[in-house]
This record gives structure tokens, C-alpha cells and sequence, in this order.
């Protein structure tokens, strides 16, 4: 199993290996990004609860590969803009910890906002 740091290494050797740093400037890879995601969506539009879980049960490699694609321009992008990602997460749990308190949030889908304020 590879780590966040092991894979943004092979990520950023195979891209410039096929010398594509060039043209991979922080915005088109925060839109790709995005439409990697919306890829994703793809396979759950329109579907019932039931039919999502069947369709990720027999499309499971074709979801994997989106969920991959994704990935794989974050890494690059945090990668680019030197932001450790594993540290940021780290972070982010520890503050969305705060924000959102069991004692308030076990269960609950609605008032997420109310707790401290906006995200």
C-alpha cells in the first residue's frame, strides 16, 4: 500500500516523463479535477439508492478508475502548489472536529451549519 507522499511521486514521475508539466498549469488541473468528479456522478444519475449500490457492485473497476482520475489531479495539484495533503486532512479533521461536536452532530444530517458557523 502506498502512501499520499509515494504516490504524488510516481504521479509527477509519470507526467514528466511524457514531459507534461507544461501544460499542466494549477487551474486546468483544478477543472479537470472537477470534470474527473462529475464523471463520477455520472454513473449514479438518475438511479435509485438500490440501483447505485447494484450499478458500483458491476461497474466497480469503471467507478474505481474515475475515483483514480480524481485522485490523481488532487495529488498532482497539491503536489504543484506545495501543500501537504496529508497534513492539511490532518488538520482539516482536527478542525471539523471542533466544528461539529458528537454530542451535537451523532446522527444528524440537518443544521450542519449551525454549530459554528459556515465551512
Amino acid at each position: 500500500m502506498s502512501d499520499i507522499r509515494e504516490l504524488t511521486e510516481r504521479i509527477n514521475k509519470f507526467r514528466d516523463e511524457r514531459d507534461w508539466r507544461k501544460f499542466n498549469n494549477h487551474k486546468d488541473v483544478a477543472l479537470s479535477l472537477i470534470l474527473e468528479a462529475a464523471e463520477i456522478l455520472e454513473h449514479f444519475q438518475w438511479k435509485s439508492p438500490e440501483e447505485v449500490l447494484e450499478h458500483v457492485k458491476t461497474h466497480r473497476d469503471k467507478v474505481g478508475e474515475e475515483l483514480a482520475d480524481v485522485a490523481i489531479y488532487l495529488l498532482e495539484l497539491a503536489s504543484d502548489i506545495d501543500i501537504d495533503l496529508a497534513d492539511a486532512i490532518e488538520k482539516k479533521l482536527e478542525k471539523n472536529a471542533l466544528k461539529y461536536p458528537i454530542e451535537k452532530a451523532k446522527g444528524k444530517h440537518t443544521n450542519k451549519y449551525d454549530y459554528h458557523g459556515k465551512s
